[in-house]
This record gives C-alpha cells, sequence and structure tokens, in this order.
C-alpha cells in the first residue's frame, strides 16, 4: 500500500472510468483517497473501477456526467460534496482526441473537441471552486504534450489543450491562495488501441526509449495532489523527453 497521504479527504476524477483516468482514480484510492469518477457512456466500467477504489477501503462514486452540460456537471459536484462530505482535489481528467485534416476540418469537428477539452475543465472547476476552498484544496488538470507542440492531423486537439495549460495558470493566479492549480501533460501513452508498429515508432523517437504509461501520469497527478502547496500554476510534461526531440 502506498503511505496514505490523501487519508480522510475525497477526490473527484472526471472521465475517471476508463484508461489513464482509471489509473488516476486508483492511485489516488491507494493514496487512501475517498474517490468519485464521472463517466458519459462507460457505465459498465465506471462500476468496476467503482468496485476497484474500494478494494483500497475508500468509498467510491460513480456519477453520469457529461462536463460539457452546466446542469450535469452542477449536480455531479454536488453529489460528491454531499456524498463525501468535502472536496479536496480536482483532477479535469475527460477529454475527446480526433484526428482531422485542418483543411477539411468542420465547425462542428472544432467546437465538439473544445466543448469537452477546454469548457469542461472551466466547468467542473467553478462548481467545484467553494467546496476546494474551504479545504485549501487541490486542481490538477490533465493537458498533453500536444498543448505544447503542433500536431498537423490534431490541429483542434492541440488548440484545445494549449488553451487548457493557459487556463491553469489564470486558474492558479485567480484561486490563489486557498488553492493551488497545476497540469500534467503526458507525450505518448501506450493503450491497447495502439498498433505493434506505432508503439515501437514512438518508442525509438523517445529518449527514454519507451513509450509513457497510464501509471506514470497517474503519479505525476499524485504528486501534484500530494506535493508543496508552495507549487502552482506549472505545468509538468510527462513524456520520457519526446518534446526534447
Amino acid at each position: 500500500m502506498a503511505t496514505q497521504l490523501l487519508s480522510g479527504k475525497s477526490a473527484l476524477v472526471t472521465g475517471g472510468a476508463r484508461r489513464i483516468g482509471r489509473e488516476i482514480a486508483l492511485a489516488l484510492a491507494e493514496a487512501g483517497a475517498d474517490v468519485a469518477i464521472t463517466y458519459r457512456s462507460s457505465r459498465g466500467e465506471a462500476v468496476e473501477t467503482a468496485r476497484e477504489i474500494e478494494f483500497f477501503g475508500c468509498r467510491a462514486l460513480a456519477l453520469k456526467c457529461d462536463v460539457r452540460s452546466e446542469r450535469q456537471v452542477r449536480r455531479a459536484v454536488d453529489a460528491v460534496a454531499s456524498g463525501f462530505g468535502r472536496l479536496d482535489v480536482l483532477v479535469n481528467n475527460a477529454a475527446v482526441f480526433e484526428s482531422a485534416p485542418l483543411e477539411r476540418m468542420s465547425l462542428e469537428q472544432w467546437d465538439a473537441v473544445f466543448e469537452t477539452n477546454a469548457r469542461g475543465p472551466f466547468l467542473v472547476a467553478r462548481e467545484a471552486l467553494p467546496h476546494l476552498r474551504a479545504v485549501s484544496g487541490r486542481i490538477v488538470n490533465i493537458g498533453s504534450l500536444g498543448g505544447i507542440q503542433a500536431w498537423a492531423d490534431h490541429a483542434h486537439y492541440c488548440a484545445s489543450k494549449a488553451a487548457l495549460h493557459m487556463l491553469t495558470r489564470a486558474m492558479a493566479k485567480a484561486f490563489a491562495p486557498e488553492v493551488c492549480v497545476n497540469c500534467v501533460a503526458p507525450g505518448r501513452i501506450e493503450m491497447d488501441d495502439h498498433s505493434e508498429d506505432e508503439v515501437a515508432r514512438f518508442a525509438a523517437r523517445t529518449p527514454m526509449m519507451r513509450n509513457g504509461s497510464a501509471e506514470d501520469v497517474a503519479q505525476a497527478v499524485l504528486f501534484f495532489a500530494t506535493g508543496p502547496r508552495f507549487i502552482t500554476g506549472q505545468i509538468l510534461t510527462v513524456d520520457g523527453g519526446l518534446g526534447l526531440v
């Protein structure tokens, strides 16, 4: 068991049912936090992740919530605050990723990415702020190396994550001194849907000679959730040096 640095505290992880969000939720639970996760369509996976959270002896909530909806976000945050009695850590993880040639990108594609990746974190943070301020809490946004580097076939995604990086800094100034706000920006993270050739190609380009894992991201989030409160407004790339290439 990890050191119980978050014992007696609670966390909310948006998009926490699967993939990176799931790993973040489990890392927070292992550190002692009660954890709520939101999901939009992955109900079965959300229920299973909640069970895994409870395995660590922590309370869990799985809440259906579309982070694009102001009403649903408000309802989800209220459920966490009433269910756990407090909210100490917010992880804005919910996001969408899409490839599309910029010259043929529709307005609907552009807006759909921004609605989740930039507006969503704003809405959730705004609703959670009174609860976080009451306990000197923390916000960790999940950005991307794509918010720092330009990827031609992912212009809307890159722009939305760059917006989230700047939002992190603005939040850090606006919410201080009660709440510290930071961002973890993953590089290439291995997922089950990546081909072996694709995995090998990116690993060969990365100075650390491997791709990242969801656990790498989760441990960076845990650092911001438990580390010095004097750290705020920072963008931490978790990319094995890929951004240096």
